[in-house]
C-alpha cells in the first residue's frame, strides 16, 4: 500500500473512533461560545449536547476557519515523516479553508520538492463530506495510489447528494437565510424548509414543506429520485443531525424500509459545532451517492 496520508477537516462530522478506524487524519476548526474560544474537536472539549443546549438558551456562536499557518504546521508533521498528503477541505461554497490549505501547500512544496501534496475542494459539508472521505479510504485500502485517489475524488465529488431540513427556523433567521417576517409566518404555519448543497458547494433552499412528517417523507423522496439505481441503491447512506436524534432515526427508518440493498445500516452522526453554529438545533441532513449535482 502506498505511504500517503488521507486527511480532512473536523467539519466532516464523523466520530473520532470512525476517523481512527478508517485511518483518516483531521485538523480542527475553531468556534466561540459567548466569546470564549474552543476547538471544533468532535465534542471532546464540550459535549455536543451542552453546545446545542447553550445555543437554545441564547448563547452567541462564532466560527473561524483553519488559517494557512495552522495548515502548514499540520502538513509539515506528515512531510517530515516522508509521507505524501491528500487533504480534502470543507466546501469552498461555505468556507475559505480551501485557500488557506493551498497557501500552506505552496509554502511547503518549495521546502519538500520530492513530496506530493494534493488539496481537494470537497464541495461537501458535514457527514456528506464524511461519506466522501469514507469512499476515498476504501480506494486507498484497495491499493489505489495517491494520484488515482485524487483523480477519483475530483471526478466524482459532485455525485455526492446532500439534502437537509430544519424544524427550527430560529437560527436561519439569525443568520439571515430567512427574514424575520418569513420566519415568523413559517413558524406559525409549521414550515420546515428543505435545502440541498448545489454543484458549487453552496447551501440552497429548495422547498417549503409544512409539518415534520411531510418533510421527512419529502427528503426520502429526493433519495428515491436521485440515488444511484433508485431504490436499488447499494451504497452507504449517512445522516447527521443537530440535537434531534429522534427525527434522524425517523428518516433512517424510512430510508432502510425503502432501500433494501443499502451497504449496511444508515449511519447517524452528530452535526459538529462549526456547521451547527449556523444551523442551530433541529436540523437533519441526508447523504448518499447519486446523480451529479
Amino acid at each position: 500500500m502506498e505511504n500517503f496520508v488521507l486527511s480532512c477537516c473536523s467539519t466532516a462530522d464523523l466520530s473520532k473512533e470512525h476517523f481512527i478506524n478508517r485511518k483518516i487524519e483531521y485538523i480542527c476548526f475553531h468556534y466561540e461560545l459567548d466569546g470564549k474560544p474552543y476547538r471544533d474537536d468532535l465534542g471532546e472539549t464540550m459535549s455536543l449536547e451542552a453546545f446545542y443546549q447553550a445555543m437554545t438558551n441564547g448563547a452567541e456562536t462564532k466560527t473561524s476557519q483553519i488559517n494557512a499557518a495552522e495548515f502548514e504546521e499540520y502538513f509539515e508533521g506528515f512531510l517530515q515523516q516522508g509521507k505524501d498528503i491528500l487533504h480534502v477541505t470543507l466546501s469552498s461554497g461555505i468556507s475559505g479553508t480551501l485557500n488557506s490549505a493551498n497557501l500552506a501547500k505552496d509554502m511547503l512544496q518549495e521546502k519538500y520538492p520530492d513530496r506530493k501534496i494534493y488539496i481537494v475542494d470537497s464541495l461537501s459539508a458535514s457527514s456528506g463530506y464524511g461519506l466522501l472521505m469514507d469512499r476515498l479510504a476504501d480506494l486507498r485500502d484497495a491499493g489505489k495510489s495517491i494520484d488515482e485517489v485524487y483523480e477519483w475524488a475530483e471526478a466524482n465529488k459532485r455525485n455526492l447528494q446532500h439534502w437537509f431540513f430544519s424544524t427550527d427556523l430560529t437560527f436561519f433567521i439569525k443568520g439571515g437565510r430567512v427574514t424575520k417576517t418569513a420566519g415568523f409566518v413559517g413558524t406559525m404555519l409549521n414550515i420546515c424548509p428543505l435545502l440541498h448543497v448545489d454543484r458549487e458547494g453552496k447551501l440552497i433552499p429548495r422547498q417549503k414543506v409544512r409539518t415534520k412528517k411531510k418533510v421527512i417523507e419529502a427528503i426520502v423522496k429526493k433519495m428515491e429520485e436521485l440515488a444511484e439505481d433508485g431504490t436499488e441503491y447499494g451504497g452507504k447512506c449517512y445522516i447527521s443531525h443537530s440535537a434531534c436524534r429522534e427525527d434522524a432515526e425517523a428518516v433512517a427508518k424510512l430510508v432502510e424500509s425503502r432501500f433494501p440493498n443499502l451497504d449496511g445500516k444508515v449511519l447517524i452522526n452528530d452535526i459538529g459545532t462549526t456547521i451547527g453554529s449556523h444551523t442551530g438545533p433541529g436540523t437533519v441532513a441526508l447523504f448518499f451517492w447519486g446523480a451529479e449535482r
